[in-house]
């Protein structure tokens, strides 16, 4: 685990430290966060999800090869250190596959798990909780077997397999947040984290793999945190009091928290303090960019003739009617709600049209427009009001990163990192 094993040590030993997770594949994020861990000198996890990236393609048409490959060009332009590069694999397991039988889905996972571990991903969350097709919600029993099976694969395939740590567990939030507001969330009982830890013991034991069950360092909970489209609900430290201190009885154990998008920095470090040790963060982040992107729009309609700007959001609108499979699914209301919720909601369903043709020429052309312009500092603050008065002008794409640094900030700054600056 190298530079990890340590800085988890110290957050069961009671210190506020902790370590950012970033789920996501949209390459201008991903450059702010390489950018962060350059200057920072940071240890950074960036994740792939299995829908996103598999021996399939997922929808980004990446395997685990083709993304960890990309991961290191992106360390080696910005001249981030090697081992603080931590790929991580969420949700590995059959979930992709879960409407073939178990058997057949679970030779899928096997692969899944097979060619993340051979890719170098080193934290690997280990999820076979979904039913199959033709079979009832799997007995906590089943959930471990089938863990434990992909544990031994990920433990033949990986290059230096003691380098990898394991996540356990799934009581989290459905992907990319609720489709509904929530009134009350179920945080995860004592009972059901014992049950979690003690039936992956028992199957990994049953399996050989008790080198293996050392290196299992968190266990997913819900510790009260989700988001709607419109909705945050946020941390509450008082009700997960229970469940901090349950996880004191199982050395070298720490909490993953997932959907801690647009908490508040304090409830970000409430959680560190409880033992979340991993905080995942995905659609905040493409969130940002979509707030700076469409910012720039703005000062491009101050800058240049109606002919001649990029119509990012109308472009953007256009490729979202063209193939709703994105959002249909999830936005409900009359139109006019489902107009502002493609736009605007907390879920960022967006986050999936960046990367279509049409929208990547306008992008691009809204930076040349402005890149072909001076950027006046006073409408620079107009849009971009967290920005340091009398700050170095910027270009259109350093504008868009400082913005996305405002999450990628906050996350390090509740993890207890003190981000000194290599410049």
């Amino acid at each position: 685990m190298n530079n990890i094993a340590p800085l988890i040590q110290k957050n069961l030993a009671g210190e506020p430290v902790g370590l950012p997770c970033f789920c996501t594949a949209n390459e201008q994020v991903l450059h702010a966060i390489f950018k962060y861990a350059a200057k920072h000198n940071t240890p950074t996890v960036v994740e792939a999800t299995c829908n996103q990236v598999n021996q399939d393609g997922g929808y980004t048409g990446m395997t685990a090869a083709d993304f960890a490959q990309w991961m290191q060009s992106l360390g080696n332009e910005y001249g981030v250190a090697h081992d603080n590069i931590i790929l991580g694999g969420d949700h590995l397991g059959p979930n992709p596959w879960r409407h073939l039988p178990a058997e057949q889905a679970m030779e899928k996972a096997c692969v899944l798990v097979r060619d993340y571990a051979a890719a170098g991903f080193r934290k690997i969350h280990l999820d076979a909780s979904m039913a199959c097709a033709r079979e009832p919600t799997p007995s906590f029993e089943t959930v471990a077997e089938r863990a434990a099976q992909l544990c031994k694969v990920a433990e033949q395939a990986a290059p230096n397999p003691e380098e990898l740590m394991y996540i356990i567990g799934t009581e989290v939030p459905i992907p990319g947040g609720e489709t509904d507001d929530m009134d009350e969330l179920s945080i995860t009982s004592a009972d059901r984290l014992n049950d979690t830890i003690e039936t992956h013991r028992e199957a990994f034991k049953r399996a050989n793999l008790d080198d293996a069950w050392q290196k299992i360092v968190s266990v997913v909970t819900q510790p009260g945190v989700d988001f709607s489209h419109t909705t945050v609900h946020n941390f509450e430290p008082r009700k997960a009091i229970h469940l901090a201190q349950q996880i004191k009885q199982f050395s070298n154990i720490t909490f993953e928290a997932h959907s801690t998008d647009y908490q508040p920095t304090t409830a970000l470090a409430d959680l560190v303090a409880k033992h979340f040790f991993f905080l995942k963060v995905g659609p905040e982040l493409t969130f940002r960019m979509r707030e700076a992107a469409f910012a720039l729009t703005s000062i491009e309609h101050h800058l240049k003739k109606k002919s001649q700007q990029s119509e990012l959001i109308a472009t953007l609108a256009k490729a979202m009617n063209d193939n709703p499979e994105h959002w249909t699914p999830y936005y409900r209301g009359d139109a006019n709600t489902i107009e502002q919720l493609k736009m605007f909601s907390y879920s960022d369903r967006i986050r999936y049209y960046w990367t279509v043709p049409e929208v990547q020429a306008s992008l691009k052309l809204l930076y040349k427009n402005l890149s072909d312009a001076q950027l006046p500092s006073t409408i620079i603050s107009q849009y971009f009001p967290a920005r340091d008065m009398g700050a170095l002008a910027a270009s259109a794409e350093q504008l868009v990163t400082d913005h996305v640094e405002l999450c990628i900030g906050r996350y390090y700054d509740a993890c207890g990192h003190t981000t000194q600056s290599n410049d």
